[in-house]
């Protein structure tokens, strides 16, 4: 059972250590951007425009989704829906961090939160349950997810014209990798089968079921039902 420490430090040391650990999966997320710069010059939207959403909404899929839908004039209602679907899991995640960051300041623990990516969470989650108190590491590592995907964005908006199909490079694929080698890092043997099973079945069965992206919430769900149901 996952015990929080009895303090929780917010300083320098987590942010320089989130940032300097985060910076390889970074790189990995740099590619995802990068398709994505593509795909929204694509969409008729400028670099400035780019590289704007990508600064203040940090949210790869979210923005990937928006852009498939783009058009003109924008459809506000789809895209708002379907994107507030998607980022429902974003609830559950923020939950988990409860038992570490209801013992640093409110502003801190939101400045924190903002930055909170897939990537970088699932770290942040590892570090602490190993029983770091370093209350700064997700702003660390949000702080380069952050950096690197604006920058490929700009990259990938700039020149999409040069680098053509993302696919051609395997930049598509980056972001499966990183959460491959993401997923190594969590697993904790035999006891994290079940809640992995229960959410890639029920997320399998959703998306042939539903449509749009409530297979993200629904595997997220699975799996942590499996882990109260496993603990009662």
């Amino acid at each position: 059972m996952t015990t929080a420490p009895p303090d929780v430090q917010f300083g320098w040391a987590g942010l320089r250590d989130g940032f300097v650990q985060c910076v390889p999966v970074a790189l990995g997320v740099a590619g995802y951007g990068v398709v994505f710069g593509v795909l929204a010059r694509e969409a008729g939207l400028s670099v400035a425009e780019a590289t704007l959403m990508s600064a203040t909404v940090l949210a790869g899929a979210a923005q990937l989704i928006a852009i498939e839908l783009w058009a003109d004039p924008v459809p506000v209602v789809a895209v708002v829906g379907t994107t507030l679907v998607v980022n429902l899991r974003y609830v559950l995640m923020g939950a988990a961090l409860r038992p570490w960051f209801r013992r640093i300041a409110p502003r801190q623990a939101y400045a924190s939160v903002f930055f909170t990516a897939d990537e970088n969470w699932a770290l942040t989650m590892g570090e602490l349950r190993s029983g770091s108190r370093l209350g700064a590491f997700l702003l660390g590592s949000g702080l380069a997810i952050w950096s690197f995907w604006v920058a490929a964005t700009v990259v990938g908006a700039t020149a999409g014209g040069v680098v053509g199909d993302p696919s051609r490079y395997g930049l598509d694929f980056a972001l499966t990798a990183v959460f491959l080698a993401i997923a190594v890092e969590l697993w904790e043997g035999r006891s994290t089968l079940a809640p992995w099973g229960a959410a890639a079945v029920v997320a399998v069965a959703t998306e042939a079921l539903l449509p749009g992206r409530w297979y993200v919430l629904c595997g997220a769900l699975a799996g942590v039902l499996a882990v109260v149901v496993r603990r009662d």
